[in-house]
């Protein structure tokens, strides 16, 4: 089984202008360039995951203002009734600054979403901020998986809201059985993951970690001595599509030097016990 923790979906009216805006971020922001490699529509990444045979992808969707989150979860239900055809699965989506909050985790837990996502840059709120303890701790008690962006967003450089201190200040308040720290950890941030988190009772993604088009990313030597310190049983394979071909990811990750036992259980075997 293979399931790809971390992809996302934009409306088809607005996908196309949606990618080229963040890719045009990108390129003002870091002086190189950094092309989606799919369209970012729900059909096509559908067709996609059947293409390379993923059994299902995960949709992070990701809440950029309050009155988006509600919107967002009410499509959801129908999208994954159909799992089995679409290959498609969302989780559901949060804004740290919706009051009712607890009302919106409720619904997300009745509607089986499993899980929700944040953004701390996207939604300028650093990690470590009251609005997102009070969510997480909501969020576990009901037993969902929380996924996080962590580190720095490629198309935000500068102030990043979730780095290892604030992943650590967050552990002395609440310690969620069930979070994901995208990236590895944190974007960028591998040196200083690997020294402050590598070993704790948290998930590791891998979402666009090793596309080596990009001048940034993770070595296959740095990712797997840190897929084997923190213990292989807490990393989920992701691409952050449509960010990173998911044909590709899954070479790229089976070229990485992990056993075929460690890549069954990176690629589908720990995300299904996590969130099925």
């Amino acid at each position: 089984m293979i399931i790809d923790t971390h992809a996302h979906t934009f409306p088809d009216k607005i996908a196309y202008n949606a990618l080229r805006k963040m890719e045009n971020e990108i390129y003002t922001s870091q002086n190189f360039q950094v092309k989606a490699a799919r369209t970012g529509t729900v059909s096509d990444l559908s067709q996609a995951s059947i293409d390379a045979n993923i059994d299902i992808t995960l949709i992070c969707p990701v809440a950029t203002n309050v009155k988006q989150a509600k919107k967002i979860n009410a499509l959801s239900p129908d999208l994954n009734k159909d799992m089995d055809k679409h290959h498609l699965f969302s989780l559901g989506a949060i804004h740290p600054d919706c009051e009712d909050y607890k009302s919106i985790i409720d619904e997300i837990v009745a509607m089986e979403l499993k899980g929700i996502k944040i953004h701390p840059d996207y939604q300028m709120t650093d990690f470590d901020d009251e609005k997102y303890l009070r969510i997480m701790d909501y969020a576990a008690n009901k037993d969902l998986v929380i996924v996080t962006h962590a580190g720095e967003d490629v198309g935000l450089p500068g102030t990043v809201h979730c780095t290892p201190d604030k992943i650590l200040n967050v552990w002395k308040h609440i310690q969620p059985e069930k979070l994901v720290l995208a990236h590895m950890g944190g974007w960028r941030k591998w040196d200083e993951v690997e020294e402050k988190i590598v070993g704790m009772p948290v998930y590791f993604d891998t979402a666009v970690c090793q596309r080596k088009d990009i001048p940034v990313h993770i070595s296959d030597k740095q990712l797997v001595r840190m897929i084997r310190n923190h213990g292989v049983e807490k990393i989920l394979f992701g691409t952050d599509s449509p960010w990173y071909d998911q044909k590709t990811a899954i070479k790229d990750l089976k070229n990485s030097g992990l056993t075929e036992k460690e890549l069954k259980l990176v690629l589908g075997e720990n995300a299904k016990k996590l969130f099925f």
